[in-house]
């Protein structure tokens, strides 16, 4: 997988990139297959709880319409801003709402593909969640759902000397390691699946996101010629093999509604 340039990156902003790469390749290539599929017609897509827009305006850059939602009038300011610099402020749509009341804001069955990328961890009840966002797709739309992985967690704590906080990750029903943790919620790829079958949907890939890119020191990317490549190609390769999901930072599940 070739690295991409993804929400306005630049060199001065490397470690973006590699923690990102593998999603947007992924979900690159699945919009243009359905977008293909369609006559290579412009997609309509939904990105809920897309923020300042990451992937909305990259998105965009392809030539289809983005709508995102967030509970966050500050997020959407800098979306329309993003959007603005990017030249796309005429496909990107921001609406205020959530999750809970998605379909105050949207409609129901009316999208080709939708992003929901670090929602899952957030929100009272993710079986819920997700089956409102699964509801805002067309039959045989793509959903791209990222979230917080469980393994990941546990190594970051346990590599940092913080052994019972990784104890309690583990042992914790959510994933949470305790009260200074900013996630309340963590994942498995088995959790993830079940999950977006759940929602009735049928899973098609599952990556594994930030499997190294967390872990090794900035200073190592940086300073070494060619490393920043060179992590950025294991990160992929690693990316779709399960042992590697067990230890991703964040796990990327592809479904389609049939």
């Amino acid at each position: 997988m070739s690295e991409p340039s993804l929400g306005g990156e630049t060199p001065s902003r490397p470690r973006a990139s590699l923690r990102t790469a593998v999603v947007w390749e992924v979900l690159r290539d699945a919009l243009d297959r359905r977008a293909e599929a369609g006559g290579g017609a412009a997609l309509e897509v939904l990105d809920a709880g897309g923020g300042s827009g990451q992937f909305a305006v990259e998105v965009a850059r392809l030539g289809h319409r983005v709508t995102v939602v967030d509970p966050s009038p500050n997020a959407l300011f800098a979306l329309e801003r993003r959007a603005a610099e990017a030249g796309v402020a005429d496909l990107v749509r921001g609406v205020q709402g959530d999750t809970q009341g998605l379909f105050d804001v949207v409609g129901r069955g009316a999208y080709d593909a939708v992003l929901c990328h670090g929602v899952l961890e957030y929100v009272d009840d993710p079986a819920e969640g997700l089956r409102a966002v699964a509801a805002a797709l067309r039959p045989s739309g793509v959903l791209s759902l990222l979230a917080a992985g469980l393994g990941g967690a546990v190594l970051a704590r346990a590599l940092a000397g913080h052994f019972t906080e990784a104890r309690q990750a583990l042992t914790d029903p959510d994933g949470h390691w305790g009260a200074g943790d900013p996630v309340p919620r963590r994942f498995t790829a088995d959790q993830l699946s079940d999950l977006v079958g759940g929602a009735g949907l049928d899973v098609t890939s599952v990556h594994g996101v930030r499997v190294f890119a967390d872990l090794v020191p900035g200073v190592l990317v940086d300073a070494q010629p060619g490393a920043r490549d060179a992590l950025a190609r294991l990160e992929a390769e690693a990316a779709a093999l399960p042992a590697f999901h067990a230890v991703a930072t964040q796990l990327h599940v592809l479904a389609e509604r049939v």
